[in-house]
């Protein structure tokens, strides 16, 4: 178990995991005030700015991963869309496993959640919220897929998240953690209150 997962599985209640976009050191303290078990940042180069300002874990959200190269995070989210190959997935995943880093697996559909558990059986699942189909309604993908997620398994949520009620519900369907994407936060006036708010700190 790396410290990702750890961070989360030992969070008390479901945890927040807020992806930075900007100022990613400092944003990373405030993150840490306010009460996140982990933080995210888009690229690897984004790693050490925010190592530079907190000990929370850092997961990298979209990663380029170079197999050849020893990757600077806590944990990789991977998706199907670009590991259908045979082999392919598998190989990251090794890859990370070998080095202790945790492997998210990002998926957004029953298919995609199936394949997964079949070829790796991660640990942890990511499931997206992003490019969902426009008749969903909020939080619909994720309340749909949870019950085809094995026992035993961790479940973090990529949806559109603008309130503590939101966090609540999930956390009562099983959920996990949820990754706050940049737009809510961004468009908050106060990037630490409004991550306090969805933390309950």
């Amino acid at each position: 178990m790396g410290r990702f997962i750890q961070a989360i599985a030992e969070g008390d209640g479901i945890s927040i995991v807020p992806l930075l976009e900007g100022d990613i050191a400092e944003l990373a303290a405030l993150a840490e005030e306010a009460g996140a078990e982990a933080v995210a940042v888009r690229t690897a180069g984004e790693v050490a700015s925010a190592r530079s300002q907190t000990a929370l874990p850092v997961l990298v959200r979209e990663p380029r991963l170079e197999l050849s190269e020893a990757p600077d995070a806590d944990a990789y989210t991977v998706s199907l869309d670009g590991l259908a190959e045979e082999g392919v997935l598998e190989g990251v995943y090794a890859v990370l496993r070998d080095q202790e880093i945790d492997c998210v697996v990002e998926v957004r559909d029953d298919e995609q959640l199936e394949e997964a558990l079949e070829r790796i059986d991660p640990e942890i699942i990511l499931i997206s919220e992003r490019r969902a189909d426009q008749d969903w309604e909020e939080l619909e993908r994720t309340l749909d897929l949870l019950p085809d997620v094995p026992a035993g398994k961790l479940v973090i949520s990529e949806a559109e998240i603008g309130s503590r009620e939101q966090v609540v519900a999930l956390e009562r369907a099983g959920v996990d953690a949820i990754l706050v994407g940049g737009d809510f936060l961004r468009h908050s006036p106060d990037f630490a209150s409004a991550l306090a708010e969805l933390t309950g700190r």
